[in-house]
């Protein structure tokens, strides 16, 4: 049975790892589903309606967006501005060169699979717009080759902002990442952003890491929905998100995907020495 630790973060067993590990391959999984279908024209509500029906109906796992705190729906859609927690609905429909994160998380068996990723409507945007997802994927795989036993969480954060600051984005503070597994939201916080939270990692801690990154200023407001987190400066935004556990020496990404196995700038075991 998992132990708690008086900061309040979890250390999973490996039987409840195994648990978690197959909740997030089925969240990855949900997330290549959805691929085809993300072409102008489509409404976002009309990815929700798909992501739900997989989930449930295919997957026979419980979409864990929907209801949560009286979220409305089973997933989350971002498009361009919008950083995260975007409502789907119909008359948001998408255009090519639009960019989008969905994220989308699973509980199978009382455990959790989250991740997110963006989506190029079309397969082609602006140059900057393009370059902002560029950054932003290869800013979650900077911070997940720091991640090990006795590495400090702060390290997170140093290693995102190395990778941005050069393309003068901004990092978002208001939204974080988190521990996860038998809770959707749990300790510790996981900063994205250079902090001075020198907890080490230990073997057994199951997070996210999800950085949102604008193309302009960091700063956030959300809309009268209560859920709706936007760029002040209505410059785009984006996020990638992955599930990690750390191993002996280095860390096991979850929710990888296979293009991003083929690509090879990450991979489901990561020995960061």
């Amino acid at each position: 049975m998992s132990t708690k630790r008086k900061d309040g973060i979890v250390i999973y067993t490996p039987e409840e790892i195994d648990k978690i590990r197959e909740a997030c391959k089925l969240a990855a999984q949900a997330l290549d589903y959805l691929e085809p279908y993300v072409k102008a024209g489509v409404s976002t509500l009309e990815l929700d309606k798909l992501a739900h029906d997989y989930m449930v109906n295919e997957q026979k796992v419980i979409p864990a967006c929907l209801n949560y705190h009286g979220f409305p729906k089973s997933i989350c859609t971002s498009v361009n501005e919008v950083i995260c927690h975007g409502i789907p609905n119909e008359k948001q429909i998408l255009r090519d060169g639009d960019i989008i994160n969905i994220d989308l998380t699973v509980i199978k068996d009382g455990f959790y699979g989250d991740n997110s990723k963006m989506y190029v409507v079309g397969g082609s945007t602006n140059p900057r717009s393009q370059e902002l997802v560029d950054v932003t994927q290869e800013a979650l795989y900077a911070a997940i080759r720091v991640c090990k036993p006795g590495a400090k969480f702060n390290e997170i954060g140093d290693a995102i902002h190395k990778v941005v600051a050069p393309h003068s984005f901004s990092i978002v503070r208001s939204y974080i990442g988190h521990g996860i597994g038998d809770e959707f939201h749990q300790a510790p916080e996981v900063l994205h952003y250079p902090n001075n939270w020198d907890v080490e990692m230990e073997e057994g801690m199951v997070f996210t890491i999800e950085p949102m990154i604008n193309a302009g200023d960091y700063r956030d407001r959300t809309l009268k929905d209560g859920w709706t987190a936007v760029t002040r400066d209505k410059k785009d935004s984006a996020q990638f998100e992955h599930q990690l556990v750390i191993i002996p020496g280095g860390v096991e990404v979850m929710t990888i995907r296979p293009e991003e196995e083929k690509e090879g700038r990450i991979s489901r075991i990561m020995i960061n020495a």
